[in-house]
């Protein structure tokens, strides 16, 4: 190690000496003692990130996907390295946990209209909470990407419903599809047993349709069992995902007699792999959620940050090799 470091205007040295942390060092020259000092330069420039689009229910039931773009600089360069370990990733946390929290207290016509104000109190709350960090967020701009279901005010009659497979009514169209190949004796059983009074709309894409409803008898409506969603999704995996994850996964699945099932998904090697019982190796996080949640988290009804913040989603491990399943997620939504 050269004792000497050149630390440029737009950075600070943070040096820990025999363990002891000193005042900020820089810009310029800084003389490190070998085996003594140890240097941590810190950025002040302003830094972007982008809080990626997710989806959203609001205070009147519309769905929407949303997300943010992000601007921060650090203030106290000691403060972001004694705080917190990875500051632009607890940034970027913090943001989307914060923007879920304040757009589900809204209803869809005040995000389209006030998304200025709603921003402004989105920067103050982000600040509260990173101010301990060392950090200042300087701007916030939300990004309303798409209205996936109108506000149930909107609506001018009742939502059609629409299923090509019972029990699956939740999921995505190419999951619901995998299902029907994989589960198609079952489906069928189901089929037979619907009363003919049960029936699926179609609807004319050259004339709309009036609003109708669709009903199914309780009793042939049935939820995917968390074995017949993973073999769904595991046909997603493929080595494209596995580069960027490269991690695997345990999830403990507390079913509604109360006892537990255990599967994993293994994206460290391959294509990938998926399974019941214990992986063969020790997992980097073990993930523990009610089979209801599982359901919702596969069907993207469920984000993983909110279902983490909401205590939904108990995880043990690194948090941030956790929220790499986005990547599956993603893979799923490419592919609908």
């Amino acid at each position: 190690m050269f004792p000497f470091q050149i630390v440029p205007p737009y950075e600070r040295m943070i040096v820990f000496r025999l363990g002891l942390i000193r005042a900020p060092q820089g810009p310029g020259v800084v003389l490190l003692l070998p085996f003594i000092d140890h240097g941590q330069q810190v950025d002040l420039r302003t830094r972007t990130f982008n809080v990626p689009p997710c989806k959203l229910t609001s205070k009147d039931g519309a769905v929407i996907s949303m997300g943010a773009d992000i601007q921060f600089r650090v203030w106290d360069p000691i403060l972001s390295v004694m705080m917190v370990k990875d500051l632009n990733a607890a940034t970027r946390m913090t943001a989307q946990y914060a923007m879920t929290k304040t757009l589900l207290k809204k209803n869809l016509r005040e995000i389209q209209t006030e998304k200025l104000r709603i921003g402004d109190q989105l920067l103050l709350e982000i600040n509260d909470m990173t101010k301990s960090w060392g950090l200042e967020v300087d701007r916030v701009e939300l990004i309303l990407e798409a209205v996936l279901q109108p506000s149930q005010e909107s609506l001018s009659g009742p939502l059609t419903m629409t299923s090509l497979i019972p029990g699956f009514e939740g999921l995505h169209n190419t999951i619901q599809q995998l299902a029907a190949h994989f589960f198609s004796n079952s489906v069928a059983v189901a089929a037979a047993a619907t009363p003919e009074t049960d029936s699926v709309v179609t609807v004319n894409e050259a004339e709309p349709a009036a609003p109708t409803i669709t009903t199914t008898s309780s009793s042939s409506r049935r939820k995917p069992s968390p074995e017949e969603l993973l073999s769904a999704v595991e046909l997603f995996l493929s080595e494209s995902l596995v580069g960027p994850v490269e991690a695997s996964y345990q999830f403990n699945i507390i079913l509604p007699s109360g006892s537990r099932s255990t599967y994993f998904i293994d994206l460290t090697a391959g294509s990938g792999r998926i399974g019941c019982g214990d992986p063969e190796r020790n997992p980097d996080v073990i993930l523990e959620m009610t089979e209801n949640d599982l359901q919702a988290f596969f069907s993207s009804d469920l984000h993983p940050l909110s279902a983490y913040m909401s205590g939904r989603l108990r995880v043990k491990g690194d948090l941030s090799i956790a929220l790499k399943l986005e990547e599956l997620f993603k893979a799923m939504k490419q592919r609908r």
